[in-house]
């Protein structure tokens, strides 16, 4: 994690430096440059909050409802265990079992889909939310979207350096492009792997919480469902609880360590 995260700082720092001494240094640049960093992560950071709720068609669920009473018990329960405040609780037709979280610990957001619900015994569904639950303690998703806003700070940079660099036409705008897209590939490796690695993190946690049995079973079963009628999108797959994929490359570019390998370290 912390070579990952190094590594990850040291693009940024890179195309840093490289923008203070293009633009003649000084005070003024370098605040620019720093308070535009913060300011391009944070839209970064509101908008996909919000596209990552609306793709699914999140709505609030209610906490006098009977189908959903025991699942807010649960969440305070285990919010106060884990010293964050109760989370807003949502509910979508995903089609598909699974749950994500977004948001810090003051103002966090557990979605939950309705499959999942259905599918889950009780002890299962407490472990998939004290796993959610991690995640907005940790800020997880505030790391998730800083390591993101770099990757794209890093390609932007790289596209107008090729561009400055040469004649302005049309061969050197789709040069930029093409290398743009090149060192966002590289730098989102090392994103990727810190996601992978905040998942292995977030089990361990929720085990902590409710054991690492209960949720081993829930991504058994969430692992073995049908995954051909999903409506969870890219602005929200990333997010959701279960994401592994097998093969070389579907690894190193996941969000997610592969499933089994999870169920194996929570059972270890």
């Amino acid at each position: 994690m912390a070579v990952v995260g190094s590594i990850l700082f040291g693009f940024y720092a890179v195309v840093a430096l490289a923008l203070y001494a293009a633009f003649g240094g000084g005070t003024t640049i370098l605040a620019v440059i720093l308070l535009g960093s913060v300011g391009f992560v944070g839209v970064q950071y509101k908008v996909g909050k919000w596209a990552a709720l609306r793709s699914v068609g999140a709505e609030d669920m209610p906490e006098d409802d009977p189908r959903f009473r025991d699942i807010h018990r649960s969440i305070e329960r285990m919010s106060s265990e884990m010293g964050i405040d109760k989370p807003r609780v949502m509910v979508a037709e995903m089609g598909v079992p699974n749950a994500f979280a977004v948001g810090r610990k003051k103002a966090g957001i557990v979605v939950v889909s309705a499959e999942l619900i259905h599918m889950l015994d009780h002890e299962e569904l407490e472990g998939v939310l004290a796993h959610e639950l991690a995640h907005i303690r940790n800020r997880d998703v505030v790391m998730m979207v800083i390591g993101q806003g770099i990757a794209s700070i890093v390609a932007l940079v790289a596209q107008f350096a090729v561009l400055f660099a040469g004649d302005n036409d049309l061969g050197d705008l789709f040069m930029a492009m093409i290398v743009g897209n090149i060192v966002q590939l590289i730098v989102s490796i090392f994103v990727m792997a810190i996601s992978r690695y905040r998942e292995y993190v977030a089990d361990s946690d929720a085990a902590e919480i409710t054991g690492g049995e209960p949720l081993a079973r829930a991504l058994e079963k969430i692992n073995s469902a049908d995954h051909s009628r999903s409506r969870v999108d890219e602005r929200a797959s990333a997010l959701c609880i279960e994401g592994g994929s097998r093969g070389l490359m579907a690894k190193i570019f996941s969000t997610h360590p592969p499933t089994e390998k999870r169920i194996q370290r929570l059972r270890a």
